[in-house]
């Protein structure tokens, strides 16, 4: 057992194991601690991704879960990565991203092309998946920005975004609309601000009792970001986006003349 950082996958994985601890042995952290032989610290620890269990350690709470030696190397080449502060993870894989954003106490964001994942309507997810050709997102992660005690959330997104045309003028209004609804936490970033155009889209979140970290993706991967190089890069374009940026009021203006009628006929030309 090594104590060391958390990550997001190691909070990922050590939460697998408390969900097969609960639904295999029916345990109780404690209970599961005094099977194993262990402090109940360590089991709670090791569930909560903040030490890196040994290869006998995860052997032992695996066997008790009633896994066998198939999974119980999956789940150790899996491990084998999941305290490196860049992790880069298959397209399709939510689990950990969701997990970050439901932990998360602040979520600021900058996206160029499209709507943030948190903030798209149903339709015009379908609309970016139809483009894209890309695993449609979990809307139901969309659930955190609306428990009490949410996460402070900033979203920058660029002018272009609302430009780009995904689906039908129906599918656009309704985004736009709901833009609209939620513009108290969308600072809109100019068309002619074109050096923003060429920066990456890129999610910092920011943790009550863990590290913050910057996330992005492309359709090759998602990537997380732990190092202090990375987090502190983000912050300086979180810094030049915030100069930059429209305020709240000019947000809502921007956003209510492309919800308006005359963006939209252009749009559909």
């Amino acid at each position: 057992m090594t104590v060391t950082t958390s990550t997001a996958y190691s909070r990922d994985l050590g939460d697998e194991l408390r969900r097969l601890r609960q639904r295999f042995t029916g345990l109780r952290g404690r209970a599961m601690a005094l099977q194993l032989g262990w402090d109940p610290s360590k089991v709670s620890n090791l569930e909560h991704g903040k030490i890196r269990g040994s290869d006998i350690d995860l052997a032992q709470y695996l066997t008790v879960c009633g896994k066998d030696i198939d999974y119980f190397e999956d789940f150790l080449r899996r491990y084998h990565n999941a305290f490196d502060q860049y992790l880069a993870q298959m397209p399709n894989n939510t689990r950990t991203l969701a997990m970050t954003e439901a932990m998360a106490t602040g979520i600021t964001a900058y996206d160029v092309l499209t709507v943030n994942s948190l903030l798209q309507t149903p339709n015009y997810a379908r609309a970016l998946q139809a483009a894209t050709g890309q695993p449609a997102e979990d809307l139901d992660r969309q659930a955190v920005m609306r428990r009490p005690n949410g996460p402070r959330c900033v979203f920058y997104l660029h002018e272009l975004a609302l430009r780009m045309r995904l689906g039908t003028r129906q599918v656009m209004e309704e985004q736009y609309v709901w833009l609209l609804a939620n513009s108290a936490i969308i600072r809109v970033v100019p068309e002619e601000a074109a050096t923003a155009a060429f920066q990456s889209a890129c999610t910092l979140f920011e943790f009550e009792k863990a590290p913050p970290l910057v996330y992005a993706e492309s359709d090759l991967a998602k990537v997380f970001a732990q190092g202090e190089a990375a987090v502190e890069r983000s912050r300086r374009l979180f810094d030049l986006l915030d100069e930059i940026a429209l305020d709240e009021n000019q947000t809502r203006r921007k956003l209510a003349e492309y919800r308006g009628p005359t963006p939209l006929r252009a749009l559909a030309q």
